[in-house]
């Protein structure tokens, strides 16, 4: 169990300390779970009001909101973003793997860094280069002459195929498959002719990719992967996909082929983005977006339908299936009143 004097904790987060510095914080919690001993936030000021009943130790908020709280607290800009600091810090996840199982299964020519750790039943072909500190968890394959970065941690039951490239300091969540043939295939007569992939998937350093998420190696050139891009659980990246540096792709999303996106997107869940096209940088693509075209200039974009009733959408279902009779019967109308007017 980690402990820390709260003095110790505003002096690592840059934060302004107020009230017992010599407090010992074990452990972070929501406003209505912490107990005596934990650290919470308030990022919202429509929960100042909950504070009076809070138990926590201490509290991150912003200066102003000092008013609502008797007890310590460490003062900050953004309270979000310090207790996303703070979780780092106070992290009780273990790790994917210590030190190298016996019933690993490592290639003689596989290069292994200092401290490498791989977990039971792991299968590590010849010619991959494993870097300082990297985890590698129970059950994955690393495929041959694969090259993993310093510091980057494999969760369980990942496979990564062969000549793939993945940066330092990466994460990668159970189940994920990096390398796997893109989908290519040309028509004879009605015949499916597989064209065989010969590029590689190539992610940057910083990278966090969620679980059961399938990134497809490239046709001929690579699929690639920006640093600092984060991606949720249960994404398709298509081959020749290009993610520009810190992109943000949220769960379920379906990216079509050789797509380029830009940095610093935010793409929204559920949606669908065709491919042999690029979108620019800082672009949002709200939740179940439909993106059918190239996007030219940064901004929210929005295609998704909301939620109505079911009497209500059945109305607008119906008023949709009528919008070419409609369409006609207004022409006619404006071409009649055209007439009467001249």
């Amino acid at each position: 169990m980690f402990a820390f004097r709260l003095e110790q904790l505003a002096e690592q987060l840059g934060a302004t300390l107020y009230g017992d510095g010599e407090l010992i914080i074990t452990g972070v919690a929501s406003m209505t779970s912490a107990k005596q001993g934990q650290i919470t936030f308030l990022s919202d000021k429509k929960f100042q009001n909950n504070l009076s009943s809070c138990d926590a130790s201490a509290v991150v908020m912003t200066e102003d909101s000092l008013k609502y709280w008797s007890g310590a607290a460490l003062i900050v800009k953004d309270p979000y973003l310090c207790y996303a600091k703070l979780a780092q810090i106070l992290d009780t996840t273990p790790l994917p793997a210590r030190d190298i199982a016996d019933s690993a299964v490592i290639d003689s020519t596989a290069q292994l860094g200092n401290n490498v750790a791989i977990g039971a039943n792991a299968v590590i072909e010849s010619g991959v280069v494993l870097g300082d500190n990297c985890i590698i968890g129970a059950g994955c394959f690393i495929g041959k002459d694969t090259i993993i970065g310093a510091g980057t941690r494999l969760w369980s039951n990942i496979s990564i195929y062969h000549n793939c490239v993945v940066g330092e300091n990466c994460l990668i969540q159970s189940g994920t498959v990096i390398g796997a043939d893109g989908f290519g295939y040309a028509n004879d007569k009605g015949k499916w002719i597989k064209i065989p992939q010969l590029g590689r998937v190539v992610i940057g350093n910083n990278v966090e990719i969620g679980a059961s998420t399938t990134i497809d190696r490239g046709a001929l050139d690579d699929t690639v992967i920006g640093n600092g891009v984060i991606i949720d659980n249960q994404c398709q990246i298509a081959h020749n996909d290009i993610i520009g540096d810190h992109t943000a792709v949220a769960g379920g999303v379906i990216m079509a082929g050789s797509l380029t996106i830009g940095r610093h997107c935010l793409i929204g869940g559920a949606s669908v983005i065709n491919g042999h096209m690029e979108i620019c940088d800082q672009v949002t693509v709200t939740g179940m977006g439909m993106v059918m075209r190239p996007i030219t200039e940064p901004g929210v974009y929005s295609s998704g339908i909301p939620l109505q009733q079911n009497k209500v959408w059945r109305k607008t279902a119906s008023l949709v299936l009528h919008i070419d009779e409609m369409n006609k019967r207004l022409k006619a109308l404006e071409k009649k009143l055209l007439n009467i007017s001249t």
